[in-house]
């Protein structure tokens, strides 16, 4: 399968699998329109990159389906000043998705062999140099350059981590999915001085976050 039609199944993709869900913002569109997704999957399901529907990643983790990144990646509004936290890089296609938008990005990956494959990947072969990668627990986020004004959590918790809304700057948003093993809210957290608003976005199923 070559680029041309890998662009063509990218174009299907934004039309049919966020425009008819309510995607809106330009911005977003464009960045999906760009990525690459068949990059970030497996040799074996490239032909399934575009489809609508997680794939399974290295070590028994996924890729999330495209409109689940394009929601929770809308939901942040961001801002191409933002500096944003990411919590679990996994394939590092959200990760890509955050670099096309804002002028930092802070990814952290617990599991070695995703954190050097997408820091390859994304460095490397796709010559993004907005993105720091770090390996390391993500429920500690990163301290050290905090606060953010964005934080996006690929991973379900069964609660909302202290200590990344310690990091949250004030009037920052923040996703993650909150919940079990099986089925999980997808909450967008907006914080407000030393209070958090909490929207429910929909329901998903993301692997845990350990």
């Amino acid at each position: 399968m070559d680029w041309e039609e890998f662009a063509f199944q990218r174009e299907e993709m934004v039309r049919s699998q966020l425009v008819k869900r309510g995607i809106k913002k330009e911005s977003v569109l464009d960045a999906f329109l760009h990525v690459p997704r068949h990059m970030f999957v497996l040799e074996q399901t490239k032909h399934l990159a575009y489809s609508d529907g997680p794939l399974e990643i290295l070590s028994n983790q996924t890729i999330s389906q495209p409109y689940i990144v394009a929601q929770m990646t809308e939901a942040l509004d961001l801002k191409p000043d933002d500096r944003v936290l990411e919590v679990g890089t996994g394939s590092g296609y959200q990760t890509a998705i955050l670099a096309e938008l804002v002028e930092e990005v802070y990814t952290i990956e617990r599991i070695e062999a995703l954190h050097t494959t997408a820091k390859n990947l994304l460095i490397n072969t796709l010559g993004y140099h907005n993105i720091c990668f770090l390996h390391q627990d993500g429920k500690k986020g990163y301290p050290e350059k905090a606060p953010y004004n964005k934080i996006i959590v690929t991973a379900a918790s069964q609660s909302i981590p202290r200590d990344l809304l310690n990091q949250l700057e004030d009037g920052g948003k923040m996703v993650i999915p909150i919940g079990g093993d099986f089925l999980q809210k997808l909450l967008l957290l907006e914080k407000n001085h030393t209070r958090f608003t909490e929207k429910v976005l929909g329901y998903c199923r993301f692997v845990p976050l350990i």
